[in-house]
């Protein structure tokens, strides 16, 4: 087993390039996130899956599918996932005449266990290990970035519907992962294109918007820390910060599984102490503050996948000065989220009867 396995990296087509194999080979490079440019159709998907298994069976597969605006797969079969939002709507509905108080929280619960298995079940017929998801961010009106992506502005009902839909994951094999701790949705700016800041204090947040990894703490698997600075508790933003990942996430709140970085590629992701910084000084500081792996996305896209090559061999060289020291801590929560058992193949899905009854539990 190698030390540790960091790097998240992606490819640039449909099907892996020589180029492709060679990084995916490094022992550094523990896995590939897919983007919808590698999305053709399944047929394409699966054989793509396969040729990453090929070059290395421990290599993680992983992907963006939560459903409504953010899903990858959307045709040739895949079912179109509502957004998080409307499970919320559900759980928030007035109980009708003649229903149980709280009829509608449990339906709304058994309707996110559905989703979760329709979710895992179809990616993983495809070969896909892990999708980034639940969001937990609550919704507070103010950032359209998560807006419908989240299941509510109340942390208990947020957290009873991730576990849900946490469960529904764990029917179809597949793991999870919460995100963006330890909270996005009451700061506007979007990270993909600025960086934003949240003047709260830890206190206000903890009650409000870090409650569910607390409540989840025995339940999620992983955890993708957002990239928004909150400079009442550090400077730097979350992922960066040993404060929010050591001391808060991992000694405050219990949370004992996997952390990896948001994508490295978003504006606000190499910002650090007010200086832009390189991917693999972010990503070097990702790893020192407390995350086991961090994600290089779109980048083999870009100028021939050099940046990919930079981090491949910056990484090597930190090791080796002594800059960063591998955890077979890290290592072993990386493969802890590799499916266990085999998954069904797409047409024995199709028929399944746990398949068919989830289908007929979604919400609109």
């Amino acid at each position: 087993m190698n030390p540790q396995a960091p790097l998240i990296i992606d490819v640039a087509g449909l099907s892996l390039t020589t180029t492709d194999r060679q990084r995916l080979a490094h022992p550094l490079v523990g896995g590939v996130i897919l983007f919808g440019r590698n999305w053709h159709d399944r047929l394409q998907l699966t054989q793509l899956c396969r040729q990453i298994k090929a070059v290395r069976p421990d290599l993680l597969i992983a992907v963006d599918h939560e459903g409504g605006r953010v899903q990858r797969f959307r045709t040739d079969g895949f079912t179109h996932l509502p957004p998080m939002a409307n499970l919320g709507t559900m759980a928030m509905r007035p109980a009708q005449a003649g229903e149980p108080e709280g009829t509608p929280t449990l339906q709304a619960c058994n309707a996110a266990t559905a989703t979760g298995y329709v979710l895992g079940a179809e990616l993983r017929a495809c070969g896909v290990d892990l999708s980034f998801t639940p969001v937990l961010d609550l919704d507070f009106g103010e950032s359209s970035v998560i807006g419908d992506r989240s299941f509510g502005r109340d942390p208990r009902t947020v957290t009873l519907l991730a576990q849900a839909l946490m469960h529904g994951l764990l029917q179809s094999g597949m793991g999870n992962c919460g995100k963006h701790f330890p909270g996005h949705g009451f700061v506007k700016a979007d990270s993909h294109l600025a960086i934003p800041v949240d003047r709260r204090s830890l206190k206000a947040i903890l009650a409000e918007d870090a409650a569910p990894y607390g409540w989840l703490s025995a339940s999620l698997q992983a955890v993708m820390p957002a990239h928004v600075i909150y400079p009442k508790v550090d400077p730097r933003p979350a992922g960066f910060s040993s404060r929010w990942l050591q001391h808060v996430l991992r000694h405050r709140l219990g949370f004992t599984g996997a952390i990896f970085s948001d994508d490295l590629s978003m504006a606000a992701a190499r910002q650090i102490d007010g200086q832009a910084v390189s991917f693999s000084t972010a990503a070097l500081a990702a790893l020192q503050a407390g995350c086991d792996m961090v994600l290089l996305c779109n980048q083999s896209v870009q100028d021939g996948g050099a940046p990919i090559d930079e981090a491949i061999n910056d990484l090597s060289k930190a090791c080796l000065q002594g800059d960063w020291a591998p955890s077979p801590a890290s290592e072993e929560r990386r493969l802890a989220l590799l499916p266990r058992a085999a998954a069904l193949d797409w047409d024995a899905l199709m028929v399944s009867e746990r398949y068919m009854q989830a289908l007929s539990l979604l919400p609109d």
